[in-house]
């Protein structure tokens, strides 16, 4: 007998919400994940690059892998971070890319957003924003866009076709991705994907 169980999605992007908006305001707390300098120098970010930016851009990054490790960004590029939290792959990116390229971050953590158009204006990064928005319908046009990055959020999403489906809407003929996430090697029991506690923790 096989039984189905509804997730509350509400409830979990609540849930979301509200364990990111802790990881913006308080990043040194300690979660059940490491955050800042230690993870980035541990997930193979270039020490040179990290160590450009001031503290309040780094401190909140709670990444699992190095999207930039598939290639860095050409100047000029068109790209989106889905899921940018408090900016740091989104501020990496607008780095490589330049002033004649440009970079749109997406959450959907008004906190991480917030901290993330700081962290721009301290950098003074003109060619960088920031939009609240569910990967599951992007806030950008069609065929936009050079490469997506992604940096430990697709997994937190539960419709991830309909993730894909939009990265691939927004993205150029011949545009790529550049992702680095979590992946289950077994199928999930339906009580688990129906605990909330098992999507945020």
């Amino acid at each position: 007998m096989t039984t189905t169980v509804t997730l509350d999605l509400d409830q979990l992007r609540s849930a979301i919400q509200e364990e990111y908006t802790e990881v913006a305001a308080c990043p040194w707390k300690g979660f059940h994940f490491h955050t800042g300098r230690f993870l980035a120098d541990r997930l193979g970010y270039p020490a040179e690059r990290v160590e450009s930016l001031p503290d309040p851009v780094v401190e909140s990054f709670a990444g699992v892998g190095n999207p930039f490790s598939w290639g860095d960004l050409a100047p000029g590029e068109q790209v989106v971070d889905l899921g940018s939290g408090a900016g740091f792959d989104a501020l990496l990116a607008a780095q490589m890319v330049g002033a004649s390229g440009q970079v749109i971050g997406i959450d959907m953590t008004p906190a991480m957003l917030t901290k993330a158009r700081d962290n721009a204006r301290h950098l003074e990064l003109s060619n960088v924003e920031f939009r609240e928005g569910l990967l599951e319908a992007l806030p950008i046009e069609q065929e936009s866009v050079d490469v997506i990055i992604s940096n430990g959020v697709i997994n937190l999403c539960p419709d991830k076709a309909a993730v894909l489906a939009e990265a691939y809407r927004v993205l150029k003929p011949g545009g790529r991705m550049q992702l680095a996430d979590i992946v289950v090697g077994k199928a999930v029991p339906e009580d688990a994907k129906a605990d909330i506690a098992l999507w945020t923790g």
